[in-house]
């Protein structure tokens, strides 16, 4: 299925809350419970993209939206800046397609231009179809966190997964780039 990526604009918020809303009611991505309305994920949407965050979607021929990608402050500590959390959500019909892999490296190759140094993924019950997709993009198990959530009347488990963006930790970062005007101290 060939699709378009493009930075996401207000007016995909209905899609993108209809979205989000199937993986908070069906799946275990979101640990959220009850899925927010649209001007709660436009709050969101507002703070993630202000902040200069890369929030991208991904759309077919017709111009359906068929999912949706962001990067996100992992932790708002000044050290913490130069590190990224993703965030992927995918329409039903859009899973397994190769879509959220286009999103990721689109996110990866974004985030990496800003001059972020690392990407972290919290993949919320422990899914074995996102630890496959980050691991297919480079990324590398960095823990399990047990019985962090309880959904859909079970226990879930978090795992961490970790890639290093540019020059990763091989250099001190460019205090001219994006990431250090983020919290700075």
């Amino acid at each position: 299925m060939h699709v378009s990526l493009r930075a996401a604009r207000p007016a995909d918020l209905a899609t993108i809350t209809a979205i989000y809303a199937d993986s908070v009611l069906h799946g275990t991505a979101s640990y959220e419970l009850s899925p927010p309305d649209e001007a709660e994920m436009g709050e969101r949407f507002a703070a993630i993209t202000a902040k200069g965050y890369p929030y991208v979607v991904a759309e077919d021929a017709e111009g359906i939206l068929l999912g949706y990608a962001y990067a996100s402050a992992f932790r708002t500590r000044p050290a913490y800046r130069w590190l990224v959390e993703d965030s992927i959500y995918l329409a039903p019909a859009a899973r397994g397609k190769g879509i959220g892999r286009a999103l990721l490296a689109e996110l990866l190759r974004r985030s990496q231009d800003l001059g972020f140094r690392q990407m972290i993924a919290v993949i919320g019950g422990a899914s074995p179809a996102s630890i496959a997709l980050h691991r297919a993009l480079g990324f590398e198990f960095s823990g399990t966190l047990k019985g962090t959530g309880f959904k859909h009347g079970r226990w879930l488990d978090t795992v961490l997964m970790q890639i290093a963006l540019g020059e990763g930790t091989a250099s001190e970062p460019d205090q001219q780039s994006y990431p250090a005007t983020l919290y700075a101290p």
